[in-house]
């Protein structure tokens, strides 16, 4: 019986502006990837999230990303691997504050947006992300995307890691994902969306834009909590896969 976990990008709300629907997502999935503040987020949604998080059991993950909070962390930066190395053992060392603080440990580390998607192609920035992760977040579990260069990079320095597909996003031939703003870049229709999860989880293949087949790894699939549909659709999820025999639980 295939195992699979359910995470969701969240603690994206920042001051008086409100981004998804934290709390009532939080109940349905089994790993959160929480802003640091960065690319979304500040510190009482941080701790927020963190303690919610700790109410229903869900294993908690540091999202670093860009230094852009206007774009969301979506617009990719010219950075120096050493840089965003700096950027990425900052914002850990903000959320683990929070995590000692409510008595949790720090699960997993996952890129976010830009920074996840140029890490996926560009070895020397992989490099220095894992390396990041390693020293600030030991014992974590970097979370990345199925067939990237972090996932390598990772694996070269024994940094544990988990492999990453998306319910609600397209797919390249090459196993990246289709650039948001691109035809095929989101998957908007919910039943297609999960029967492309469940195939995922049982055969561990995607079909690409183009019609090619991709091989991958699902060890976690996200969910994005910014969408409209949100809720409806990781309630669907949280139904769906245990009844095609897919057990939800945190990778």
């Amino acid at each position: 019986m295939p195992f699979l976990d359910l995470n969701c990008d969240l603690g994206e709300s920042f001051g008086a502006y409100t981004i998804g629907c934290d709390a009532q997502v939080i109940p349905y999935i089994t790993s959160a990837n929480i802003a640091c503040g960065y690319h979304a987020g500040d510190p009482t949604v941080m701790h927020r999230s963190v303690a919610l998080c700790r109410q229903y059991g869900v294993q908690v993950g540091a999202h670093p990303g860009l230094p852009d909070l206007v774009g969301f962390g979506r617009r990719r930066m010219q950075i120096a691997p050493a840089e965003a190395a700096d950027c990425v053992a900052y914002q850990i060392g903000a959320l683990r504050a929070f995590c000692e603080e409510e008595g949790v440990p720090l699960h997993h580390v996952k890129p976010h947006g830009a920074l996840y998607n140029m890490a996926a192609k560009d070895r020397a920035l992989a490099d220095a992300i894992c390396r990041a992760v390693k020293t600030a977040a030991p014992g974590a579990i970097l979370l990345a995307l199925s067939g990237s260069e972090m996932v390598e990079a990772a694996r070269a320095i024994g940094l544990p890691v988990a492999c990453e597909v998306f319910a609600d996003r397209g797919y390249q031939p090459d196993g990246t994902l289709v650039p948001r703003g691109q035809p095929g870049a989101m998957i908007e229709e919910e039943d297609a969306a999960i029967a492309r999860v469940v195939r995922m989880a049982k055969e561990g293949k995607v079909t690409a834009r183009d019609g090619s087949e991709v091989t991958l790894q699902a060890d976690s699939v996200c969910v994005h909590g910014d969408g409209p549909k949100a809720l409806a659709f990781v309630e669907k999820l949280r139904a769906a896969l245990p009844a095609e025999g897919i057990t939800l639980r945190a990778f």
